[in-house]
């Protein structure tokens, strides 16, 4: 931005600020003005509680959670001295509306929630923070905040805003560089961007796998406002955006959340145009993926947005964007405020509209109002997979029945056919009428609308697909019974023999995973077993009591748990399959597991490896740094994961040779994504399946297809764009890597990636014709996409190395996945089967 730009709103914004109060500002608190230096996150909450303190009757500030680096996270409510002092009964008042709790709302204030800093290199937004609380205090407690409570998070994800701010300070000189190849605008791997364990925090508002969300959630959801803004930053020769949304946007979206988006631009307009400052709407930035900042509040009833600001980890303190004008972080600060400020002003100035429109958004919810299926039914034989599910369902509050019999019809999502509901074992249904109605269409439906191909994120996320859960969509308002399915019985069985433990799931991955670190010796069975006519799957976990006297009780403790799942076993002897004895009854060693990270890795890939080991199995995982690394450093280690990212280690053929050597001696190689694409066009002996050469016919049809429009060309590669589609996945079950599963697995495919099919490898997981299920691919991908493997175990010497295609954990939400990932890691090399 040009000098004269940022003069202009000196000029125009610093008399309206007016401190005409003894409250200091957030200048002169800090010593410094916003925009000159960045301000560290205990700074940013020193000065927020010293203004609640301040200002008491017109502030509370509250903390509600902590990160996983120990910094606090917090809120600040803001209004008018006689709202805060009835700020409870506001609340609750809000609820009624929602129909959440029971009763007729009373009074008109309108709630709006500012979200800053969710990225942590994109801090301008915690900085403007500071001084919109300001002004809200000192200026508008009389006015806007008569109608209006304004909640504000100050930042989302102290921990990346953190590693950005003290990496920058460390870096840059006394006075900034603004060219941008200078070392203070080239943030260093992983960036603030993500969490502690590197996870993208905006795309986690409805799974809640991160601490931070968890915390946050359940105070979002004991207000639910009628409008949420999520503060960001984009590339630094980028003008300013915000709303009104881009297309595409679900179809559940109403036409006055909509409306009043353009409302919220028009006003921010106003102040930008008397500042000459640049900025876009409707463009690039859509809502449809339902676990971000603006979509989450969206199907919550809130107009939810997202606001951009050019900069982002490169903006420095001041950085040349390409028309030769300077950005700095006063301008970043200054336009983040008016948008914040503009925002307050529009919710106050139509309070009774947004309150009046919210109430009917949830009174339609309570009558499927907008939802096409009326009734959801989820069944599986697998109790842990449907109660991670319904674990879900209830932090984001959408409300569900356990049932044992339920009589009708609808969509079988493994068939897309309409046919009668029958249930397996443990079975919930789902009703369409409740307040998080629209929420739970988002979440469960067999495919979404696309009503526009160009969006920023993946097109597919059903989560009866994401569980690995049969499921049923139905039209009809079936009649739902209620029943308890709790088993009161949990007594563990006593054995003399050994315990048998079924594996469907990562929770019974979790128990095998404790068990091995206590040096419990565990067996797995490759082959059905029936004895003391019980059926035993392939893949049950076998405990003999003989190999582990010293530790029974321990055994026994780690079980309890899960006892009503647990058989007592009284005799090796089987009826039919494998006696205990039997070479099919494989030991599985507890592995000594490392990761290679940095650089060369993908921040996200990496993170949730690490982030899966230490905060959901448990188990310690060897992070290594990829530079420098030496195969000979791996010698110690029993299985080497590589996340997605493209490695040095893997194009040169020292190390290349080595890490072949090391797998032939016996080591595991988990390669994921990118990384399993770079060695597969390698001379690994696994191969990339390539396009199919067009005929010399199919050539002269398509002899104008280069000719291109050049207005069309943000939509030309669509044919070959996949986003995030749901495929169906042929599993060969009786290869370890897919034990504890049936015949069918569903993948998230973010790319048109496929491997050969091997005569030299296991082609453990195939996609046939015609198998996608949900999302969007363009056509040249879904040619493409016909008989290939996703899924493939190649063995080498002692050794074996396992291809994932697409990322079998992907933001940690994709549930059915985790447990092929753990059978890599943790079964496969113990169960070898040779070709």
């Amino acid at each position: 931005m040009k000098s004269s730009i940022t003069l202009l709103f000196i000029v125009f914004v610093i008399p309206f600020f007016g401190a005409a109060q003894a409250l200091q500002s957030p200048e002169k608190y800090l010593g410094y003005a916003l925009g000159t230096r960045y301000t560290n996150h205990y700074k940013v909450v020193a000065y927020f509680d010293y203004v609640a303190k301040n200002a008491s009757s017109t502030v509370k500030y509250t903390r509600y959670g902590t990160t996983n680096e120990g910094r606090e996270l917090t809120l600040a409510y803001i209004s008018s001295a006689e709202n805060l002092a009835n700020l409870d009964n506001i609340r609750t008042s809000n609820l009624k509306r929602t129909h959440i709790i029971n009763g007729t709302p009373n009074g008109d204030v309108a709630i709006v929630w500012l979200s800053y800093n969710v990225h942590g290199n994109e801090p301008s937004s915690s900085e403007a923070a500071m001084q919109t609380l300001y002004e809200l205090v000192t200026q508008h407690t009389n006015d806007w905040l008569k109608n209006t409570v304004v909640i504000i998070d100050p930042c989302l994800n102290p921990d990346g805003r953190d590693r950005y701010v003290n990496w920058y300070n460390g870096v840059v000189g006394n006075k900034p560089n603004a060219n941008p190849i200078s070392r203070e605008h080239l943030e260093p791997w992983p960036s603030g961007r993500v969490n502690h364990y590197y996870y993208d925090l905006n795309r986690d508002w409805a799974w809640q796998t991160q601490v931070e969300t968890q915390q946050r959630i359940k105070v979002y959801n004991q207000w639910l406002p009628q409008i949420h803004v999520d503060f960001h930053e984009q590339g630094y020769n980028e003008p300013y955006y915000f709303a009104p949304a881009a297309e595409p946007m679900h179809e559940v979206i109403t036409p006055w959340q909509k409306d009043f988006q353009t409302v919220i631009g028009r006003n921010h307009a106003k102040y930008f145009d008397a500042n000459g400052w640049y900025y876009f709407t409707k463009e690039r930035f859509d809502l449809f993926y339902p676990s971000y900042g603006d979509t989450y509040p969206t199907y919550n009833g809130s107009i939810g947005m997202t606001y951009e600001q050019g900069g982002h980890s490169r903006g420095g303190l001041a950085v040349q964007i390409d028309n030769g004008d300077t950005l700095t972080l006063v301008d970043r600060v200054a336009h983040h405020h008016t948008t914040g400020i503009s925002t307050v002003e529009v919710a106050s100035q139509n309070a009774a509209a947004l309150l009046t429109n919210f109430s009917k958004y949830f009174d339609n919810s309570i009558n499927a109002i907008g939802s096409n299926y009326k009734t959801y039914v989820l069944t599986s034989n697998t109790e842990s997979k449907l109660t991670a599910l319904t674990n879900l369902l209830a932090k984001n509050e959408i409300n569900f029945t356990p049932i044992n019999k339920i009589v009708g019809s609808g969509i079988n999502y493994a068939t897309a056919k309409s046919e009668a509901i029958t249930l397996d074992k443990y079975s919930i249904a789902i009703s369409a009428f409740q307040p998080k109605s629209l929420l739970a269409k988002v979440l469960l439906e067999p495919t979404s609308k696309l009503n526009d191909t160009a969006t920023y994120d993946i097109t597919a996320w059903s989560l009866p697909y994401a569980y690995g859960l049969k499921a049923y969509a139905s039209t009809e308002k079936l009649a739902i019974e209620a029943f308890n399915n709790t088993n009161t019985n949990n007594q563990l069985p006593n054995t003399n023999y050994a315990y048998f433990v079924p594996y469907h799931s990562i929770n019974d991955a979790t128990i095998l995973a404790q068990l091995l670190q206590q040096n419990v010796k565990v067996y797995i069975n490759e082959k059905e077993i029936t004895t003391q006519k019980q059926v035993f799957d392939k893949g049950t976990l076998l405990i003999p009591k003989k190999d582990n006297l010293q530790k029974w009780e321990k055994v026994k403790s780690i079980l309890q748990p899960i006892s009503a799942s647990v058989t007592a076993i009284a005799t090796g002897f089987a009826d039919k399959g494998p006696d205990m004895g039997s070479p099919d009854i494989k030991y599985i060693s507890a592995p000594k597991i490392a990761c290679i990270t940095g650089d060369d890795a993908g921040p996200n890939a990496s993170g949730e490896i690490w982030h899966f080991f230490e905060q959901q199995i448990n188990y310690p995982v060897t992070m290594l740094d990829a530079g420098g690394l030496k195969v000979s450093n791996l010698k110690n280690f029993d299985v080497i994961i590589i996340p997605d990212g493209y490695y040095k280690l893997l194009s040169e053929k020292n190390s290349t040779d080595d890490l072949k050597n090391w797998v032939r001696q016996g080591g595991r190689l988990i390669l994921l994504e990118g990384a399993a694409n770079q060695i597969a066009t390698g001379d690994w002996g696994v191969k990339l399946k390539k396009e199919e050469e067009k005929k010399e016919e199919d050539k002269k049809k398509n002899e104008y297809e280069n000719l291109k429009v050049y207005s069309n060309r943000d939509r030309d590669e669509i044919p070959t764009y996949i986003p995030g589609a749901i495929y169906e996945v042929a599993l060969d079950n009786s290869h370890p890597l897919a034990f504890g599963y049936g015949n069918t697995y569903y993948t998230l495919k973010q790319n048109s990636d496929f491997l050969e099919f091997s005569k030299n490898a296991w082609n453990v997981g195939v996609i046939k014709k015609n198998k996608k299920t949900s999302g969007f691919a363009g056509f040249k991908v879904t040619e493409k996409l016909n008989d290939g493997a996703v899924l493939t175990v190649q063995e080498m010497g002692r050794g074996q190395i396992i291809y994932f295609i697409d990322n079998p954990m992907f933001r940690s939400f994709w549930y059915n996945g985790k447990l092929l990932f753990f059978n890599a890691a943790f079964i496969v090399g113990n169960n070898a089967i040779r070709l």
